[in-house]
């Protein structure tokens, strides 16, 4: 009965029963009662009608639950149906909100007590800031809707011109006003210079940068004559946080030329405002406009170091200042950090300018050395930001010394050169470079202490400081490792003898045993193996045969298990990063490989495997090394390698086995003469052909010798083995995959068979069973090691004869004869491998692969969007590879199956899991392509052009599949080119039911897509729409506008609004990536040696 009376909405809502129904959503009362008050409310708020009975609500209820659940079905009108009201109820909703916001904020008491409401009134969605106990308002803060604001979006600046002179007056009226008229303005700078991207188009956005900007004047007022003449502290914190979010944007002028920097600095000393002040003169100390304010930034800088050593003096230890200090105190050093940083990137050659001004610069950077080193990652990412940019500046100047347009660029320098100057401008770089030669040693100490853990590195200290292998990558360690690396490298480049010698002083003192700890020799070795490729190659050299040989004394002499483990972890980092080093001296080399075998027998978590990845790494580069004969020697290093194989793996796990197999593979592939490559080989696999003969043999006498599962589990090692060899060796695995194949596949239609009868016969479970999975397991290996060596492989035809047919069979012809739980993802990518390697020798067998493979795997993986996932991405891997290079195999088929593939695709790229998604868009990409440059184009394009145009707008406007944004632009771009290139000759509408005759494809796909956009977004006008199809048109040969074009509507759609867009932006982030290796690759060591994929063939 209840339920009925509040779901009446045509008279004015119960507002008491309403209070009880919301309570006992949120009370303790049983679940029925919670269940039942949770449907109500929820068809309330569905109600098109209930947003009338918000104004009633908020007047009668006192239950601050009420209040927000009133606000929530307020908040869908405003966002979503606001345009479409009549203009009595918007401005009678807007004068509503602003009465209450008055009225509440009039009153101190009531201010304070409904901040909480106030502040929902006020902002779009309040962030979780809550200090109350009360669950169901902290749970309501993230739900509840911003009404001044959202209104605000819709109606300012064109609807409510204004909306800034009324409130500044509003402002006036009383202290507690005033307070939340800055909470709004502060939100209102906010939304349009910081959160808009991705949620308002660029024209909407200028328009409200320009109104602000036109009315700045009052707001600035406001502020000077709040912060002159009150004394309320709220009040004047307020402020001080609304001009802190206005600072970044403002005409200069309102901040150099009025006391508002003056005003700022006094109150910088004061406790309470110190951080919200500093706040804003980081902003001001950000802003970068050319050198108008040169003498104001100085005098700016000036008077704040000073009344700085009166809050921080210069002999504080900041670090441990910051450990023992309050929030407020760990936040002035953060804020501190920000305003130096800031400071220095837009304004430090003003600093350089007179004798006084590089004290007190000198001074500031000796502060943020102080700073840099606090145990705070946040406060850290704030100082190395800046560090790698000066360090990068200063080096780009020394690193152009030879090109002295680019170098007086770097030094602001505008005026052209002429030769005389060139000189003078050297030696400008030098007094610079002299300059912070004093900071910059200090900050290669900060460096080396706080270098962070590079990826290689496989042995960590845990929380109870024990040494353990790590069980998971730290991302962000491994960005800070990667950007502390690249500021070290120019560091090392700007001056690499005291780069030496403070790496090899810490050495020293590690030898000693004065400053022995794990974190003290990680850190140095860490930034010991960063730098690799930096020096010279003589003092390289001169610099490692020194720290390899005080790092293994130090092995020697150093007791204790776990000590022993950081030595050799750091050992084996900073040999692998230096194969040019090793290559040239081969004594090194060797001692190295043989401690590596050393550490394989240190059972210590995680030292073998790094020694296993240790050896990988260098082989990879020195292979050459090991297989000739080196002075001194009486055979080639892989020979005696060969010769101790068996004692050397004997405390390997096979995981680690299969790493060293590949290793020696890598040497073996190194080896020209054939003949020995294949003794090589054959010594090699000694081991597991022995093992691989012994089970043959015995499954000749007895089948049911396969059975046992222990010999399952040898079979699977042995196939594993032979892989980690064929990803190394490839073409030169011939003849060790000659010797098993036969037998590998009648092995694997025998496991076949047994997994077929086991899930016959135990139904789906039996495929999750232990033995099933490991008979799988070998099937899958099967797969693995023939698609290994077919990839590996050179592009040899014989070899795809020798070993494609006998597979067709045993494999394909398994994959559809057994039921989808047994049916293996890799035949699948196997195929797809085939193709791509053999190309249109395939041709012939298509149609086999597409009868064996494709009716069967559609059934499995079109039921859902989740089984079978490792078939989806195959499957479509596989379709790709056809249609790019067997694409006359796909015109030969049928009209069902040509539909039946277009149909698969079309549901690929509608997929929510991005990979399958993308390859679905590249494989229509393709297809699309193909098609247009083929007889059947015209056939082709009547039968699915608007079925993809519009499933592609579908997913287009979907935003579970904006990562495809790129791909979908590049689709529709194809479509509108094809339609106004004229080359389909024929209508694309059905002439038969369409009476009207369109003069052309254009008009008919224009008209198309003007009604399906319409009926797909009820909230947009035909103009709206109509001007972003003609302009679909108008800009569909610049690839760049088309996008934009698309990004506004998307945003304008409303579809796109309030979210992270980045994925809209994709494609510029990867070109920018690629710049910056560009550069990164001309600079000595900034990429390591060992990252650069070159042949590196060592004569």
């Amino acid at each position: 009965m209840a339920a009925e009376k509040l779901r009446d909405l045509s008279q004015p809502i119960d507002v008491a029963l309403l209070d009880a129904t919301v309570a006992a959503f949120y009370g303790t009362g049983s679940k029925e009662e919670r269940t039942a008050a949770d449907q109500i409310l929820r068809e309330l708020q569905n109600n098109p009608d209930m947003w009338l009975q918000v104004v009633h609500i908020l007047q009668s209820t006192q239950n601050l639950n009420t209040k927000f659940f009133a606000l929530q079905v307020l908040e869908g009108v405003i966002k979503y149906r606001w345009n479409a009201l009549p203009v009595e109820q918007r401005d009678g909703m807007k004068n509503y909100i602003s009465e209450v916001i008055v009225q509440l904020s009039s009153n101190e008491a009531s201010f304070r007590r409904e901040r909480l409401y106030v502040n929902k009134l006020n902002i779009i969605l309040v962030q979780p800031m809550l200090h109350s106990d009360d669950l169901a308002v902290k749970l309501l803060v993230f739900m509840v809707v911003p009404f001044t604001f959202l209104v605000l979006k819709h109606e300012w600046p064109a609807r409510w011109r204004s909306f800034i002179p009324d409130l500044v007056s509003a402002a006036k009226t009383s202290e507690t006003i005033c307070e939340n008229c800055m909470a709004i303005l502060k939100l209102l700078s906010e939304e349009v210079f910081d959160f808009s991207r991705g949620e308002m188009t660029q024209q909407k956005i200028k328009e409200l940068k320009q109104s602000l900007n036109s009315e700045f004047q009052l707001i600035h007022e406001l502020c000077l004559y709040v912060l002159s003449a009150s004394q309320r502290t709220e009040l004047i914190r307020a402020t001080l946080a609304t001009l802190h979010a206005f600072l970044s944007w403002i005409p200069l002028g309102y901040i150099f030329e009025s006391p508002l920097l003056e005003t700022l600095l006094k109150f910088f000393p004061v406790p309470s405002y110190r951080n919200l002040t500093l706040q804003c003169l980081t902003e001001v100390a950000a802003l970068n406009f050319g050198d108008f304010y040169n003498l104001q930034y100085v005098k700016m800088y000036s008077i704040f170091m000073v009344q700085l050593q009166s809050i921080l003096p210069t002999t504080t230890n900041i670090p441990e200042a910051y450990a023992h200090g309050s929030s407020e105190e760990q936040a002035f050093i953060q804020n501190l950090a920000l305003f130096f940083t800031s400071f220095y990137k837009s304004h430090i050659r003003v600093l350089e300018s007179s004798q006084e001004n590089i004290s007190a610069l000198l001074l500031g950077l000796e502060y943020l050395i102080g700073i840099s080193y606090v145990d705070d990652t946040e406060v850290f990412k704030v100082c190395l930001d800046y560090w790698n940019s000066l360090v990068l500046e200063l080096f780009e100047a020394h690193h152009n010394l030879d090109n002295p347009a680019v170098a007086a660029n770097m030094m602001g320098l505008q005026i052209p050169l002429i030769p005389g100057m060139v000189d003078g401008l050297g030696s400008q770089l030098l007094q610079r470079r002299q300059l912070y030669s004093g900071p910059m040693s200090k900050l290669r100490l900060l460096m080396i202490c706080r270098m962070a853990k590079p990826e290689e590195v496989l042995i960590v200290e845990d929380e109870n400081g024990n040494i353990v292998r790590e069980t998971m990558k730290d991302n962000d360690v491994l960005v800070q490792y990667k950007i502390m690396r690249e500021t070290l490298i120019y560091l090392s480049h700007l001056d690499h003898e005291d780069t030496e010698k403070q790496m090899l002083k810490k050495l020293s003192k590690q030898l000693k045993g004065e400053d022995w700890t794990w974190n003290n020799l990680n850190t140095l070795c860490w930034a010991i193996g960063s730098i690799s490729g930096s020096m010279m190659e003589e003092q390289e050299n001169r610099f490692l045969v020194m720290v390899i040989r005080d790092l293994l004394n130090l092995c020697e002499i150093t007791k204790g298990k776990d000590n022993k483990a950081v030595i050799a972890s750091n050992i084996m980092y900073v040999v692998g990063q230096y194969p040019k080093f090793l290559r040239a001296h081969w004594k090194f080399l060797k001692t190295v490989v043989n401690k590596l075998f050393e550490f394989m027998h240190e059972t210590h978590p995680g030292v073998q495997d790094m020694a296993c990845d240790t050896f990988l790494k260098i082989v990879q580069k020195c292979k050459r090394k090991f297989v000739i004969i080196q002075v001194g020697e009486n055979e080639p290093f892989v020979s005696e390698l060969l010769s101790g194989l068996p004692s050397t793996i004997a405390d390997l796990e096979p995981h680690q086995i299969h790493t060293f197999y590949e290793s020696v593979g890598h040497m073996i592939q190194a080896e020209s003469d054939p003949q020995k490559r294949d003794e090589y080989l054959q010594r090699l696999m000694e081991l597991p052909n022995q093992k691989w003969a012994e089970i043959i043999g015995q499954a000749r006498q007895s089948v049911d010798f396969l059975k046992d599962q222990d010999v399952i589990r040898t079979v699977l090692n042995i196939l594993q083995t032979n892989t980690s060899v064929a990803t190394s060796l490839g073409t030169y695995f011939l003849s060790q995959i000659t010797l098993i194949f036969l037998d590998m596949l009648n092995v694997y239609r025998m496991y076949s068979e047994l997994i077929s009868n086991s899930i016959a016969e135990g139904g789906p479970f039996a495929s999750k069973t232990s033995y099933v999975k490991l008979l799988r397991s070998v099937k899958r290996e099967t797969l693995k090691l023939i698609e290994t060596f077919l990839d590996k492989a050179e592009d040899q035809p014989q070899i795809g004869k020798q070993f494609v047919p006998p597979m067709m069979d045993p494999v394909l012809g398994d994959y559809a004869r057994n039921v989808p739980d047994a049916r293996e993802s890799e035949v699948l990518s196997l195929f797809a491998t085939i193709i791509n390697k053999y190309k249109s020798a395939m041709i012939e067998d298509v149609p086999r692969i597409f009868e064996a493979s494709f009716q069967c795997t559609l059934e499995m993986i079109t039921k859902n969007f989740e089984d079978y996932p490792e078939h989806r991405l195959k499957f479509f891997s596989l379709l790709r590879a056809i249609a790019t290079h067997c694409f006359p195999a796909l015109i030969r088929l049928s009209s069902q199956q040509l539909k039946l593939v277009m149909d698969s695709i079309i549901w690929a790229f509608r997929h929510t899991e991005r990979n399958i998604a993308e390859t679905g868009l590249n494989l229509l990409l393709e297809m699309l392509k193909n098609f247009q440059a083929s007889e059947f184009c015209n056939q082709f394009y009547r039968t699915y052009f608007l079925t993809i145009e519009q499933e592609i707008f579908a997913v287009l406007t979907d935003t579970f599949h904006k990562p495809g944004f790129k791909l979908h632009v590049l689709v529709l771009q194809h479509l509108f080119c094809l339609v106004e290139s004229g080359a389909l000759t024929e209508p694309l509408w059905d002439v038969s039911t369409v009476a009207y005759p369109y003069p052309n494809n254009t008009m008919f796909v224009r008209e198309y897509t003007i009604k399906l956009l319409s009926t797909s977004f009820p909230n947009m006008t035909t103009s709206e729409v109509t001007q972003f199809v003609t302009g679909l048109f108008e800009s569909r040969n610049d690839l760049s506008t088309f996008k934009n074009h698309i990004r506004d509507f998307l945003v304008q759609s409303k579809e796109f609004s309030a979210q992270d867009n980045k994925d809209l932006y994709a494609e510029e982030a990867a070109a920018q990536r690629e710049r910056e290796r560009q550069r990164m690759l001309s600079i000595p060591g900034l990429i390591a040696p060992n990252e650069i994929q070159d042949e590196m063939l060592d004569s």
